[in-house]
């Protein structure tokens, strides 16, 4: 991740597609040997499934487009620039109610359980 040239934030975590459907395309970078660094680009009008990570926190950094973000309980607006920092065994889970795609970098420790 950079910022450019007028700070617009640039993002390509390369790495390997570990899934790609009608709801999602995830790609891991995996270089890091204690973290993971995923790009979700989800689609229009999608949710994600939605889960917790007992043992494990993560960060979301919002790059492209808006939406809605979900911690246990509380719902709120995400957008670009956003980062959400999501605490060990919070259920989280991102909506896309819009026709644009919703574009995020998620960061993790250790190897992905979901």
């Amino acid at each position: 991740m950079k910022i450019g040239e007028h700070n617009e934030l640039l993002v390509s975590a390369g790495g390997d597609i570990v899934k790609d459907n009608e709801i999602y395309v995830l790609t891991d970078n995996t270089i890091l040997k204690n973290l993971v660094v995923s790009t979700t680009d989800l689609h229009p009008y999608k949710m994600t499934r939605g889960h917790k990570h007992d043992g494990q926190e993560e960060v979301y950094i919002f790059t492209e487009g808006v939406g809605k973000m979900y911690l246990d309980l509380e719902e709120f607006p995400v957008q670009k620039g956003d980062v959400v920092l999501i605490k060990d065994g919070q259920y989280h889970r991102v909506e896309n109610p819009n026709g644009q795609s919703l574009k995020f970098l998620c960061v993790f420790e250790g190897k992905r359980n979901h």
